[in-house]
């Protein structure tokens, strides 16, 4: 259980290892933004949030317990000892150095359906058209709320059609997010089980959709269905492995390889490691 402190409707909390700019800004997740430093918002499992810093308190605006407890606790990762995992990769190797240079990094824990339909537009593309395919993606197809619109459903994509989609201007996209929403709507790919299975198994479920490959279902499994030892491999990190590990390199005898992994491309690509 983290601790917190609340005012009025203001939950606050003082935790180490946590960085929103960090965390919100490093490719997991498409629909935060920044409306002034330190200060963000976003919509996540439904919910809205305004979530902001200063220094190692966190302050999360206008939520209940309830919904700190059950829904951003989890989906920030609060209750993992990141600071430990840091610790133990020792000092003064290049791997050090990128676990403290990106140590407010947390892996999120997404809405599975989210994660799986975000990583699969997020193929061959760069993240402001990410972010622009995803929010119309919302848009259209989700719930409108006060602060803006849900990330739509599974069984509403499944009963859409590829013309439909076509207002998402995805190209060559439409079709796998399609395919994708009617194996899920439909249980043959039951994202609730995902978790629960060994990773290997849960990547070929989620394989058995068109268009998802290794890298897209590692990533969803890494930031929306809590496997923590998933290792998604994008150019950045197949450049940057052999720099940090050689040519011999097994991230299944990594522990917590998937919060490893994001030290490792966070580092590369801000730093634009030679590689």
């Amino acid at each position: 259980m983290i601790d917190f402190k609340k005012e009025n409707n203001d939950i606050f909390i003082t935790i180490d290892n946590f960085l929103l700019s960090q965390t919100l800004d490093c490719g997991q997740a498409f629909r935060w933004c920044e409306i002034k430093e330190n200060v963000w918002c976003g919509i996540a499992h439904g919910k809205y949030l305004k979530i902001s810093q200063n220094g190692n308190t966190v302050c999360f605006h206008d939520t209940t317990e309830n919904d700190f407890q059950d829904i951003w606790v989890p989906y920030f990762d609060l209750e993992r000892d990141y600071g430990k995992i840091i610790k133990n990769l020792g000092s003064g190797t290049l791997l050090s150095t990128a676990a403290n240079y990106g140590h407010g990094i947390r892996i999120l824990r997404q809405d599975a359906w989210e994660a799986l339909c975000s990583f699969i537009i997020s193929q061959n593309n760069n993240i402001p058209r990410i972010k622009g395919i995803v929010e119309r993606m919302c848009e259209n197809f989700g719930e409108e709320t006060a602060h803006g619109y849900t990330f739509p459903t599974a069984r509403k994509i499944a009963s859409l059609s590829l013309e439909d989609l076509a207002v998402l201007r995805s190209g060559f996209r439409a079709k796998y997010i399609l395919d994708a929403a009617k194996r899920v709507a439909s249980g043959e790919v039951d994202l609730t089980k995902i978790p629960s299975l060994p990773t290997d198994e849960a990547r070929a479920e989620l394989t058995k959709i068109y268009g998802v490959g290794e890298k897209v279902a590692d990533c969803a499994l890494l930031y929306g269905m809590g496997h923590i030892n998933a290792f998604p491999k994008d150019v950045w990190i197949k450049r940057a492995v052999p720099v940090f590990f050689g040519n011999d390199f097994d991230e299944t005898k990594i522990e917590n390889a998937g919060i490893i992994q994001q030290y490792i491309f966070f580092y590369a690509r801000e730093t634009k490691l030679e590689i």
